[in-house]
This record gives C-alpha cells, sequence and structure tokens, in this order.
C-alpha cells in the first residue's frame, strides 16, 4: 500500500545516531529489565478476546471517573446526555492513547540508535516493540466503536518538540517519564473504571509493558545526569520544566480546574452533547475559583503528584533553578516515590494481586 502523503507529517531530528561496537554489558539491572522484556512479550491479536462485542452508544467506562460529574453543569445534566458524554469523552481519551503510543513508538525507535551503549539500544528496541503493538491493540478497539478523535495539539506538540530534542537524555525524559507517566495514570484509572472486560484486559498488558519503560528512563537516565556537566544538566532541567509547564498549561493546571487551552477534538465532544463550548470553560474556572476540587475515586492515581514529578526529581533532572520556576508556575515538586516504585515493581507480570492498588495494575 502506498504512503498516504496527505495524512503525513514529516520532521526533522539533530540527535546524532551513535554505533557502540562494545558488547559488554555493564549494568546488570539494564539487562534484567531487557530479559523481563523478552520473557513479557504479547501477541495484540492473539492474547486478546475480539470476539467480545461493544455497543459504542453505552458507556464502557463509569461516569465518575474523572470528577467532572461534581461540576453543576454535568450534574444538571439529562442521563442521556451524560452517557453520551462518558461514550465520546472516552473515545476522545482512546484516541488520544492510540495517537500517543504511535509518538512513544517513533520516540523509542530514536532511542535505539542514539543510546550510546549496547545495553540501552537493546532495551529500547524491545520498548519499540512493545509501542508497535500498542498502536495496533488501541486501533483495533478504535475501530470497534467506529469514533476516533484527532491528537489534542498539546500532546502532538510536546511529543513533536520530545522527537525534535537534540540528546537522547531529552528524549528518555520527555517520552519515558513525563509522556509515559501520563499514559501509567490514564491507563491505571482506566483499567479501574471500565466496564469492558476486553478493554480492561488490553489496558493490564498495556501497563505491564508502561511500567517497564516508565524503570528504564530512571535506570538509563540517572547515572547520565549525575555524570553532566552543571550546565548540561541545567539544559536538560530546563526542558524537562518546559515540558511539564505545556502539559500543565494546556489542560487547566495539575489539578485540572483552571483555564484550559482549546482542544479541537474535545470540543467536538461537547457538541455531541449540546454543551456550549464557553458554558464548559466558565462552569470548570468557576468550579476552580470557588475551590472545588475534580476529586478523582479514591485509588486512582494523579499523573504529576505520583509518577511525572516523583520521576524527573529521582533521576536529577530538577535544580535548584528550575524547581524555583515550577514554584513561580504553581506546580508542586512532588517527590514521594512510593506509587512510582510499586508500579515499577508491577512489571513483572504479576497481575493477580489487589486489582485496586497500584502495584497490581
Amino acid at each position: 500500500m502506498p504512503t498516504n502523503w496527505e495524512t503525513a507529517e514529516i520532521l526533522k531530528n539533530p540527535m546524532e545516531i551513535c554505533w557502540q561496537f562494545d558488547y559488554e554489558i555493564s549494568r546488570e539491572k539494564l539487562k534484567n529489565l531487557y530479559s523481563k522484556s523478552k520473557r513479557l512479550q504479547w501477541d495484540a491479536e492473539q492474547d486478546l478476546d475480539w470476539s467480545i462485542e461493544i455497543d459504542p452508544s453505552k458507556p464502557i467506562v463509569s461516569q465518575t471517573r474523572n470528577g467532572l460529574d461534581q461540576i453543576p453543569l454535568f450534574a444538571n445534566l439529562s442521563q442521556s446526555q451524560r452517557e453520551t458524554f462518558v461514550a465520546h469523552s472516552t473515545a476522545h481519551q482512546l484516541s488520544q492513547f492510540l495517537h500517543g503510543e504511535q509518538g512513544a513508538l517513533m520516540t523509542a525507535a530514536a532511542l535505539t540508535h542514539a543510546a550510546p551503549d549496547y545495553e540501552g539500544k537493546l532495551y529500547a528496541a524491545t520498548q519499540t516493540m512493545d509501542e508497535a503493538r500498542h498502536v495496533e491493540a488501541y486501533d483495533s478497539y478504535i475501530q470497534k466503536l467506529a469514533i476516533i478523535y484527532p491528537i489534542s495539539p498539546w500532546l502532538k506538540g510536546v511529543i513533536d518538540d520530545t522527537l525534535q530534542a537534540d540528546h537522547w537524555v531529552k528524549i528518555a525524559i520527555g517520552m519515558n517519564m513525563v509522556v509515559e507517566g501520563l499514559a501509567l495514570g490514564a491507563f491505571h484509572n482506566m483499567r479501574r473504571s471500565t466496564t469492558c472486560p476486553l478493554l480492561r484486559k488490553l489496558t493490564e498488558l498495556v501497563l505491564r509493558d508502561e511500567s517497564r519503560h516508565v524503570a528504564f528512563g530512571n535506570l538509563y537516565v540517572r547515572e547520565t545526569v549525575e555524570d553532566m556537566h552543571a550546565d548540561d544538566r541545567e539544559d536538560i532541567a530546563q526542558f524537562a520544566f518546559d515540558v511539564i509547564q505545556t502539559i500543565a498549561n494546556a489542560i487547566g493546571g495539575v489539578d485540572g480546574t483552571g483555564p484550559r487551552q482549546p482542544d479541537p477534538g474535545f470540543l467536538k465532544v461537547l457538541d455531541q452533547v449540546g454543551i456550549d463550548h464557553q458554558d464548559f470553560i466558565r462552569a470548570i474556572v468557576e468550579a476552580g475559583a470557588s475551590g472545588m476540587k475534580a476529586e478523582v475515586p479514591a485509588g486512582q492515581v494523579h499523573s504529576f503528584k505520583d509518577l511525572m514529578m516523583p520521576a524527573l526529581v529521582r533521576v536529577g533532572a530538577v535544580t535548584d533553578r528550575t524547581r524555583a520556576l515550577f514554584d513561580e508556575a504553581g506546580i508542586p515538586v512532588w517527590d514521594d516515590l512510593s506509587v512510582i516504585e510499586s508500579m515499577e515493581d508491577s512489571s513483572s507480570g504479576d497481575l493477580s494481586g489487589d486489582p485496586d492498588s497500584p502495584a497490581a495494575a
């Protein structure tokens, strides 16, 4: 099949490509992670039951998954409108999963050719295969829904900036810590809230892979950042701050209750429900101004607090200078590693524990 250039977009990457002729593996933890990746490969076509029927007209996740039901505008919707909103907002989120996984596929491939040592290339290659499988799986699921939304401009912007970064550490931070951290929280919360057995199983398998990807970012980046010259470390830290700030500004801050950047896809979701765009924006802003938090159900993961920020702190990608920038931007620098470490431990593939605990996700 020839390339459809009408849907393609070309980016240029300034990063160096690295040959490595020393095939000795010096990082035992990275070797173990690579071995685990080989053992836990799965086949999206064979290991998921695609015969399960899905009714796109019915919600496939809980209506309370994102806390928006607490805001008066949504509380006053009819039951039919609520169901339509849940169905289409879920399709919008799953579409972002699909597009984001393609971005992860490209960044993992970039890491493979840029990684400066052998074991880094080996692991990045397994992650590339993981991401290809995720794209396949989410595309197959969304085809059953028959509803797909375009990529959110902020998500594409973050991935584009990561793909066009000039150093492999920036790519590892932008994808394995920030975008993957955001996704890991969303996947965990989706798994808890979905009523669809196919989506639950798909998400379980993806979560297991993504936990390894976040662990790789920590193992591979931390010692490199530690060994950098102070100026280079500040350059890495600035990149991390810029990416986090871009996401926070786009989605209404770390708590989601501030002003948001327009997302054409999500505006189409509102159109499906019959919600005026300005009424929605005003309701979100008023909720935030009144101190109302869109509290998610107990046990769900907060991507900024539990995953992204602790990961950046752990590898040294937050310096004293950028810590002050985060403070000025109203973004707390959380550093509690308990949730992210429990998720990384779960990448062993044992999903038999408590389904509501992060470690079992």
